[in-house]
């Protein structure tokens, strides 16, 4: 019997896609700080919790890219909850900029990793990058034009996270490209 094991990126994806666009309205000023309960749940469930089982997922199928992608930003979304729920978030802005940097730094080697996939997950890493750049910058200069600015690229990320997740569903489910994602 040959057993075929489901493709869990697309659940990764829509969970780190879902997470980014709420978080990333806050971010770009669209919505306030009173909002940020939603987005913890989220980030709690969702961000974390389906994007942990997915990298799971991933290693069993022996994908080290997701694994660690999934993992990672499961993990990131953890730790932000932790950080505003248990530690109150109250962290100097210069120490929450390191901690974005470090992020970035972390994005900007999976962008490189990721030449080797399609051009949809480069294009996600590439504007995820950027968005950690533009916040921990932000914090640093204590700019609310590059917070707003990175509000804005994650908002572009996310979309693009959801339509790769959405491609890569409705790709397999047909059997053919309905959405291009161009192969790496």
């Amino acid at each position: 019997m040959d057993n075929k094991f489901a493709n869990p990126a697309p659940l990764g994806l829509i969970g780190f896609a879902a997470t980014t666009w709420l978080l990333s309205m806050i971010n770009a000023g669209w919505f306030g700080k009173d909002s940020m309960a939603l987005v913890l749940a989220m980030a709690l469930a969702f961000g974390g919790g389906a994007q942990m089982l997915a990298g799971l997922l991933s290693y069993i199928r022996g994908n080290t890219f997701a694994t660690v992608a999934f993992l990672s930003y499961g993990a990131f979304w953890l730790s932000f909850v932790a950080y505003i729920q248990t530690f109150g978030g109250n962290a100097p802005p210069g120490f929450v900029g390191w901690y974005l940097f470090l992020w970035g730094v972390f994005t900007f080697y999976m962008w490189i990793a990721s030449f080797r996939h399609n051009t949809a997950l480069q294009l996600v890493f590439l504007t995820l990058w950027i968005t950690f750049l533009l916040l921990a910058i932000g914090e640093w200069s204590a700019s609310s034009t590059l917070h707003r600015l990175g509000g804005y690229t994650g908002l572009v990320c996310a979309f693009l996270a959801a339509y790769l997740s959405a491609a890569e569903i409705i790709n397999a489910d047909y059997g053919r490209v309905v959405l291009p994602i161009k192969r790496g």
